[in-house]
């Protein structure tokens, strides 16, 4: 919903003219530049960035997904986001997050800084926004499949500060499919989209 990406281009294209073009050629996918902007040299979309904007999805219900299958987490049961919220504070801040960083992860360390993490609900959906600079891999998912925990009633609020202080990866819960997963937006010092 909200990628970013930056390119050197050969030509001085109008930008409203370069997002036209790349749509024509994008047609039969399933993705859309819906803006463009001139931005300045030294500008990248990944480095600039000082704020990253997550949404993951959960629909609570025991029937199977069907406009919505393979866009959220389908889970069987109702959720206490009263509970979830009160783990997922636990989260906020500046930590080690080995807790729940992927095998995989290339950061060169695992502390980060979380800025928020809301846990909402809308009908049957519950909804986890997270914020932060930048992500370990599988930090969000991770995250998520904990404190989903916690609104099943499996875990306690308290055992995800106990997770995040054993910092290994075996006290995380389960790792949320990437179903319901959204890069929502991402935030630069000057936003080039103003």
């Amino acid at each position: 919903m909200g990628q970013v990406a930056h390119c050197d281009m050969a030509k001085d294209w109008d930008p409203f003219r370069l997002s036209e073009a790349l749509n024509h050629h994008l047609k039969p996918n399933l993705v859309a530049i819906v803006d463009s902007a001139r931005v300045d040299g030294d500008f990248h979309a990944r480095f600039s960035a000082i704020e990253r904007r997550y949404v993951y999805r959960m629909t609570c219900r025991r029937a199977p997904l069907t406009f919505d299958k393979g866009l959220a987490w389908r889970v069987p049961q109702e959720l206490d986001i009263e509970a979830m919220q009160v783990g997922a504070d636990f989260l906020v801040g500046k930590h080690d997050f080995t807790t729940f960083r992927a095998s995989e992860c290339q950061a060169k360390s695992p502390v980060k800084t979380v800025d928020a993490v809301e846990v909402s609900r809308e009908g049957n959906d519950v909804r986890v926004t997270v914020r932060a600079r930048s992500f370990l891999h599988n930090q969000v998912r991770s995250f998520v499949g904990t404190i989903e925990r916690v609104g099943a009633g499996s875990w306690k609020p308290e055992d995800v500060k106990a997770a995040l202080e054993a910092r290994e990866r075996a006290a995380c819960g389960p790792v949320a499919p990437p179903d319901g997963l959204y890069l929502t937006g991402v935030g630069y010092p000057v936003d080039p989209f103003v």
